[in-house]
């Protein structure tokens, strides 16, 4: 397996701008890198769940990981996701991706067919990666979206060896236990990514986490990349309030449909228009923002946000 650099802080997933008519709107780009870059995110992870990026075609995604990579500061780096229905399109997303030099690249399980079985995983991930032998490749694990809920320390066990440029797993799941062992595992071979962010702290105490990729890191990563801070610096009661804090506005988007739908309008009222969500996703009313923006009203949201 080949040795490749474990990530150190949050990498923001961040959305995909659309114009009203649906198009992919490349135009925000460069501001939304400078954004996340200034308020202590190191890189991006384009194209995952937070970026519509099933939703997108393949010469869309393309598009839009080069304005990424065109736009990103000096040191930020750029993580595709290349998971496709498609294994063939994926393995392609992945060749471009390493062609237009991209720091990395990802895949989650498909949500279609659905994977039941480790070997069906590995070889999903073996195929794709190959497609980008330079680059680390993550497995994306996140099975409340694709069903996969299989057992990430045994899908260590199958890849280590076998995938040359697997690096490691954006975890995505409930189980801290769980985080921990594959954390754990080979004496801290692979690199375990952090991937919800209501539960940072406790995945520093007990999990060791070093790196983690978040989707509310858009509109409140100052806040989460404090918690890491405050970790590090052995201030844990700052490091509680603000997991709390977090977790406060994480219940604000949930009134709203989550962090897809809900975090993107977010965008807008912090004075980054990112558009609307694709079909079949239902899209904030007018109504609904002014109660959106209500709520963060009420927790002091504008004097934690990112800042512009």
């Amino acid at each position: 397996m080949k040795p490749f650099e474990k990530i150190e802080g949050l990498i923001d997933a961040p959305f995909t701008p659309f114009k009203e008519n649906g198009d992919v709107n490349l135009e925000p780009i460069p501001a939304y890198a400078r954004m996340l870059a200034e308020n202590g995110l190191k890189g991006v992870f384009i194209n995952g769940s937070s970026g519509e990026g099933y939703m997108l075609t393949s010469e869309e995604r393309m598009q839009i990981a080069e304005a990424w990579m065109k736009a990103a500061p000096a040191g930020f780096k750029v993580i595709v996701h290349v998971g496709s229905c498609c294994v063939r399109e994926s393995r392609r997303l992945a060749e471009h991706a390493q062609a237009i030099g991209a720091w990395g690249i990802g895949a989650m399980a498909p949500p279609f067919p659905k994977i039941g079985r480790i070997e069906e995983l590995v070889k999903y991930c073996e195929e794709i990666a190959c497609g980008a032998p330079e680059l680390p490749f993550y497995f994306y694990h996140i099975p409340a979206f694709n069903g996969a809920f299989l057992p990430m320390t045994e899908l260590l066990k199958a890849v280590d060896g076998r995938i040359p440029n697997f690096a490691g797993i954006k975890y995505t799941f409930e189980s801290i236990y769980e985080y921990n062992q594959c954390r754990l595992y080979a004496d801290g071979k692979f690199d375990m990514l952090h991937g919800q962010d209501e539960t940072i702290l406790p995945s520093l105490a007990m999990g060791g986490a070093r790196g983690g990729i978040g989707g509310t890191t858009n509109y409140n990563g100052r806040c989460l990349v404090g918690i890491i801070d405050a970790w590090k610096q052995g201030d844990i009661e700052k490091a509680r309030a603000l997991q709390n804090y977090a977790q406060e506005v994480i219940n604000v988007i949930c009134h709203f449909r989550g962090n897809i739908v809900g975090g993107k309008r977010i965008m807008k009222l912090m004075g980054l228009d990112l558009g609307p969500n694709r079909t079949p996703f239902r899209n904030i009313t007018e109504e609904e923002e002014k109660q959106l923006k209500a709520e963060l009203d009420a927790i002091d949201f504008w004097n934690h946000c990112n800042r512009l």
